[in-house]
């Protein structure tokens, strides 16, 4: 399926309150979606850039940028934050919508052969003193290719439906009736629909309203604001915290690399 810069959807409005209620969509908008799980954290913050990043990854990012050389073990290993690759093999339509790095399926050692170690990034260093660049070739089995090689994530001849906050099911009258109850509408038949083609530009704005609401279609294709809320995943550890006596203010916490590096390796999730 050759790559193409938009994707169709058919929206399904509901009039009164100005809200969508679902999408109907075939693979490659789902594909697209299903896609954002992919995506390691670096990704998505070099994506909606830092200043569109709500709470505090965006100054991680910039952090790992701006540390030095002198207290980092490789260039390598932070690149490998900042602009990691997906490994994600779905190589249609979908993809065209996110500028993203996509992982090839190359594989590089020593070429000096002095180990058994590959990466995916060429030019790495090895313990050795040389560098990976040497290219081992990826091989597939020969009797029958794995499924993600058909392209993308579902198949192909099915019609599918996604809700206003991204929920994903094969179009069905009885979900369908469902939805109408829960937002009390009467009729399918009152709803509008609307065929708009999803370019580039909705599709960052899908990334980041599937990250800050619970209304990410009616938000990015009726124009609604997106609330600055974003809920992540926490770890709790010991550090070391200078704080005023007075009223408590933090000021600054003395971590050791344990901490540094954990925080850094949200970029490559």
């Amino acid at each position: 399926m050759a790559a193409t810069t938009t994707i169709s959807l058919k929206l399904f409005v509901d009039p009164k309150s100005n809200k969508i209620l679902f999408a109907e969509a075939g693979k490659d908008f789902v594909d697209f979606l299903f896609l954002f799980q992919a995506l390691p954290v670096g990704t998505i913050t070099s994506l909606l850039t830092k200043q569109e990043m709500v709470g505090c990854l965006g100054n991680l990012y910039d952090s790992i940028e701006n540390l030095g050389d002198n207290y980092v073990h490789s260039k390598e290993n932070i690149y490998t934050l900042l602009k990691p690759m997906v490994f994600h093999f779905a190589a249609n339509a979908s993809l065209s919508l996110l500028p993203i790095m996509q992982s090839s399926r190359n594989l590089y050692m020593c070429n000096r052969s002095c180990g058994k170690y590959v990466t995916n990034y060429r030019n790495t260093s090895c313990s050795c003193g040389c560098f990976r660049n040497e290219l081992v070739t990826f091989v597939n089995p020969k009797n029958s290719a794995p499924l993600y090689l058909e392209g993308g994530y579902v198949k192909e001849a099915v019609t599918y439906m996604v809700t206003d906050d991204l929920v994903v099911r094969t179009m069905s009258a009885t979900f369908i009736i469902t939805l109408l109850n829960k937002f009390n509408v009467k009729d399918v038949g009152v709803l509008e629909q609307k065929v708009i083609d999803v370019e580039k530009d909705k599709g960052l704005e899908l990334l980041r309203a599937s990250m800050q609401s619970k209304a990410v279609l009616t938000d990015v294709f009726l124009g609604k604001e997106i609330p600055n809320v974003l809920v992540m995943a926490s770890t709790t550890v010991s550090l070391e915290l200078l704080a005023y006596s007075t009223n408590k203010a933090l000021l600054s916490a003395e971590a050791g690399k344990d901490f540094v590096t954990s925080k850094g390796t949200y970029s490559s999730w």
